[in-house]
């Protein structure tokens, strides 16, 4: 029996710690330079440094799996509900506190909330995702039936309709925050700006898979698993964007 046989195989990634940079540039440190300490022009360079940082991680780690074969091939799809169920106790621990701060109140909302919130733009913005969601089950079905042009043309759709919602939201932050309703204004603004902030940084990182997909399909390079994880993970910030609406919004 070789030495060889007894080798560990290493695999080695800058991706995953590129991208979890990214991260924290792209939402804590910007998020608390801009509300927290007033600083707006410190939080756009942080949102400068965090974004191509986390695009890139994303992007790397995508293409990795299209190039590299896998040590057990077709893990990606049993090993994802782990990472979603971590993320459902993240949300969960999110609107934990909120519920609590909500049945606690004499009053709701607290003082300094805006008077008549917009109610319909949440509704639109559901229709822009679950919308998303079936394009991209649409896409996937051509891939499957071998129809590659029809699978990038489904998927740049969900990427377009995925970008429409974030630009919803930061139409949204615009006018509230012109209403002097930031996250410091009282409990409701400190849970709705971080419920609603923290599933638009996962649409986001869907975005960014989204492309790192795209780029690779383009390059004629795909992969039923990576496809098929990453309508797994959008389906599930679909799913999750209902309970927000239905808790921050309407309740």
């Amino acid at each position: 029996m070789s030495s060889g046989e007894h080798a560990h195989h290493w695999e080695v990634s800058w991706a995953p710690l590129v991208a979890t940079v990214g991260i924290l540039f792209l939402v804590p440190l910007s998020f608390s330079t801009y509300f927290v300490y007033g600083n707006p022009l410190l939080s756009y360079i942080f949102m400068g440094v965090g974004t191509p940082l986390l695009l890139a991680g994303i992007a790397k780690w995508v293409a990795e799996g299209h190039t590299q074969k896998p040590l057990i091939a077709g893990l990606s799809p049993s090993a994802l509900p782990i990472f979603i169920i971590s993320e459902v106790f993240i949300f969960l621990g999110l609107f934990t506190a909120y519920w609590t701060m909500r049945l606690s109140a004499d009053t709701w909302p607290p003082a300094g909330t805006p008077a008549h919130m917009n109610l319909v733009l949440p509704l639109i913005m559901t229709v822009i995702l679950v919308t998303s969601s079936i394009t991209y089950h649409v896409a996937e079905a051509k891939f499957d039936a071998g129809n590659k042009g029809g699978f990038k043309f489904w998927l740049f759709l969900s990427i377009l309709l995925g970008a429409i919602f974030l630009g919803c939201t930061l139409y949204e932050y615009s006018h509230l925050i012109h209403q002097n309703f930031v996250p410091s204004t009282n409990a409701y603004s400190t849970a709705f700006f971080s419920i609603t902030g923290f599933h638009a940084s996962h649409v986001l990182v869907g975005l960014g898979i989204f492309l790192a997909v795209l780029f690779a399909a383009l390059a004629g390079k795909t992969n039923k698993y990576f496809i098929f994880s990453a309508g797994v993970y959008w389906h599930f910030v679909d799913v999750v964007w209902f309970f927000v609406v239905t808790q921050i919004y309407y309740w």
